[in-house]
């Protein structure tokens, strides 16, 4: 049966809650992306959720939190993790820490690991959704593995039509693509992804220069691999012009006539728009090229995510 997009009254709220107590999995908006919820603490219910993305168990999911008081309760904070809580949430900023002896949410959701992912959302819905629930919520993006994120409630039920229960309506993501997860697990925090806080932001904050790690570092944390947020069709990227038979995503003056993330130039529009654009390109044509975006500031986020689409193993 098809899930339906619904309006997140508080009635509807409290049957959504209901529906994650029992095991189910529903669809909640974030300022990011819409996520796929379900009880973080329920191993079954996490077990469900890896089969209906499909994705790999070995890639670990972040747990939503209603509060600091929550998430303090999950994982330990170091002085500057909580520095960067006060500062940042809540937000668009994903932390991986220790696991608190505290913690609800289950070894399976954390891939084995003995630190886990945490963030406190910022959209309206996915707060009232975590408070009317009353602990943490796993919610990987709610697509199947691998695919272009969703940020309208039609992308979730295009991807998971008949695997979820509910399709919490919160409008487009204002974000549009993944928060920026750091750890802080050893002497200096380090940048594992990319994403819609810049980097440059928290390490104002934090005083200091966010370490990156190797290649040999294994996958710690959502949104590390390869391959991943990859549509249908291949991706062609730094293009000034497109190739016979091309789709053309432009940025700036890079203007085709079809679709342009931003065509002033502005990064957070671009990252707003990229995943429903790829998204439309991608039922569309079998090659889609990608013009060049700066680097700087959120184009760093923004050419991550394209880098990964574009990878084919």
């Amino acid at each position: 049966m098809t899930a339906k997009i619904v309006t997140p009254t508080p009635d509807v709220l409290a049957r959504a809650a209901d529906v994650l107590r029992t095991g189910g999995l529903v669809a909640m908006p974030t300022e990011t992306v819409y996520g796929l919820a379900c009880d973080a603490a329920n191993p079954e219910a996490v077990a469900g959720l890896y089969e209906a993305k499909g994705r790999p168990r070995f890639n670990p999911l972040i747990a939503h939190v209603a509060s600091q008081a929550m998430a303090e309760r999950e994982a330990v904070f170091t002085p500057l993790a909580r520095k960067a809580a006060e500062a940042f949430w809540p937000g668009p900023l994903t932390m991986v820490l220790p696991v608190a002896a505290t913690g609800q949410t289950c070894e399976l959701a954390r891939s084995g690991l003995d630190t886990i992912a945490l963030r406190r959302p910022a959209h309206p819905v996915a707060q009232a959704l975590l408070d009317a629930f009353g602990g943490p919520l796993v919610a990987p993006s709610a697509n199947r593995s691998g695919h272009v994120s969703p940020t309208t409630p039609e992308h979730v039920r295009s991807d998971l039509a008949d695997k979820v229960a509910y399709i919490l309506d919160g409008g487009p993501c204002a974000r549009g693509i993944e928060s920026t997860i750091v750890a802080f697990t050893g002497e200096t925090p380090m940048l594992l992804r990319a994403g819609a806080l810049e980097t440059t932001e928290i390490e104002a904050v934090l005083g200091l220069t966010l370490a990156r790690p190797g290649d040999a570092s294994g996958i710690t944390a959502p949104g590390q691999l390869k391959s991943h947020y990859a549509p249908r069709a291949t991706l062609r990227l730094d293009a000034a012009t497109p190739m016979s038979g091309e789709g053309y995503l432009g940025f700036g003056d890079h203007c085709p006539l079809e679709g342009n993330l931003s065509p002033t130039g502005n990064l957070a529009e671009a990252a707003a728009n990229l995943f429903a654009m790829l998204r439309a390109f991608d039922l569309r044509y079998e090659r889609i090229a990608v013009a060049p975006i700066p680097r700087t500031g959120l184009g760093e986020a923004i050419n991550d995510r394209l880098a990964r689409a574009a990878h084919r193993d």
